[in-house]
């Protein structure tokens, strides 16, 4: 989660820097992302609001000031983390989070290629979700780029009778065809169980088991679909295990990279071969999550004095820490985060004054030194670059610990979230054969 490429200082709100970046399709820099992929394991994973991202293009965004984008981003995650509490809890709603609607996709997307002949979809990496789903044609509520299924040869729907129909989410029959019902932050999506043939790169899985999207409600759903990543039978991970034998890893580009573009590597091949690593944990009650065993928070040099029961891993409840690719900032359950925090308070200097922004309760006006914080997992430490907790802004003197307490609600209160702000810059290996999760310092913008 080296040198001179963590020392750039975020000048400017996210979305500011990216819709100055003029060119888009036409940036010399996105080609290859544009290009069809000839590696059989490797593709670009573009942020969803990088210059060379086609989602981008389609968004009709204003100039946005420092504060306001910092803001949004909270708000998403706010929506993010009530998702991943309805996971947890198995509830079959998720409340809405008050405030402007911000699209609640998870952060990163991928080129992938569905159907005969093949039609081209932008989408969502989600690590957190079991079933891939995209916009079918006809699809009330969806965006303009759908799946023509009618237009493929190798479509068909999934029958009610099939055993894979019981796996899917509030599960229902009509005329013989298994259909589903679910939601997606402040959305809800529904349609049929359906099979088609899905490339990523270049090996293709004949009969691939995806949402095939009719109907869709509000503004959370990645537009052009989503690629499941989780554990579960259904994902992408398990169908194509064949394949990639459940191993992949992904880079996340830096929040700074002039191209936001980073990779996903699918299957054991050309994997980091030093490579720290931590067991991955199992929930039988939320198979999907990436669980892992975080013991301890240093901060400088000393290991902040956190209550063990706030990092425990629990089945049961939920309780205990999980990488997500979708939630943006890191969040800590309470007494984890007021631990951390008034440590970071501690080594900047009693004498500062704190201020806030939003949710960050730790930020300051004034030039600071900044303390190493170390994330401690089990047989394994990561020390972050200062780009990977901290916002800073050149536009004003602001400089903001880039982490919060997890919300109060009865799940989200015992877990920790792993977030894509911390993981940046980072190659982060999910080898499910093995139980382990490994990370290594990589520069992938």
């Amino acid at each position: 989660m080296e040198g001179s490429s963590f020392n750039i200082i975020l000048s400017l709100s996210l979305l500011l820097i990216l819709s100055l970046a003029q060119g888009g399709l036409a940036n010399p820099k996105c080609a290859k992302f544009h290009q069809d992929n000839k590696d059989s394991s490797t593709l670009q994973v573009l942020h969803v609001n990088s210059p060379c991202s086609p989602l981008k293009q389609q968004q009709n965004e204003h100039s946005t000031s420092w504060v306001d984008s910092v803001l949004q981003m909270q708000n998403k995650d706010t929506n993010r983390l009530q998702f991943l509490a309805s996971l947890v809890a198995g509830r079959s709603f998720v409340p809405i989070a008050s405030g402007r609607q911000i699209l609640q996709t998870p952060t990163y997307i991928v080129k992938a290629k569905i159907g005969t002949p093949p039609q081209t979809l932008m989408v969502a990496l989600d690590n957190s979700n079991d079933l891939s789903w995209f916009p079918c044609g006809g699809c009330v509520g969806c965006s303009s780029t759908v799946f023509a299924y009618d237009k493929s040869t190798t479509f068909s729907n999934v029958s009610c009778e099939r055993a894979s129909c019981s796996l899917v989410p509030t599960r229902g029959c009509d005329a013989a065809t298994c259909t589903f019902n679910l939601t997606y932050g402040g959305s809800s999506i529904g349609g049929t169980l359906s099979q088609e043939k899905l490339a990523l790169a270049t090996d293709p899985i004949p009969e691939f088991l995806f949402g095939c999207v009719k109907k869709a409600t509000g503004s959370s759903a990645p537009p052009q679909g989503l690629l499941a990543l989780g554990r579960g039978l259904l994902s992408f991970i398990s169908q194509s295990d064949s394949l990639y034998k459940s191993t992949f890893s992904y880079c996340l580009p830096s929040y700074k990279s002039p191209n936001f573009s980073g990779t996903l590597r699918l299957g054991p091949n050309g994997q980091p071969n030093r490579i720290k690593t931590t067991p991955l944990l199992r929930n039988p009650r939320r198979s999907s999550f990436y669980y892992v065993n975080l013991v301890g928070v240093k901060v400088g040099k000393r290991i902040v004095d956190i209550p063990p029961s706030a990092l425990a891993f629990n089945s049961n409840t939920g309780a205990g820490t999980i990488i997500d690719s979708g939630t943006v900032f890191t969040r800590l359950v309470e007494p984890a985060y007021t631990a951390v925090r008034n440590e970071f308070r501690r080594r900047i200097g009693r004498n500062t004054t704190v201020t806030s922004l939003g949710g960050f309760d730790t930020c300051y006006t004034v030039p600071i030194t900044i303390p190493t914080i170390t994330l401690m997992f089990a047989g394994m430490n990561v020390t972050l670059p200062q780009d990977n907790f901290l916002i800073k802004s050149s536009s004003s003197s602001t400089t903001c610990l880039a982490m919060a307490a997890s919300p109060a609600d009865p799940v989200n209160s015992v877990l920790n979230v792993i977030a894509s702000w911390q993981q940046q810059n980072h190659r982060i290996l999910f080898d499910v054969p093995n139980s382990r999760v490994g990370v290594a310092r990589e520069t992938c913008s």
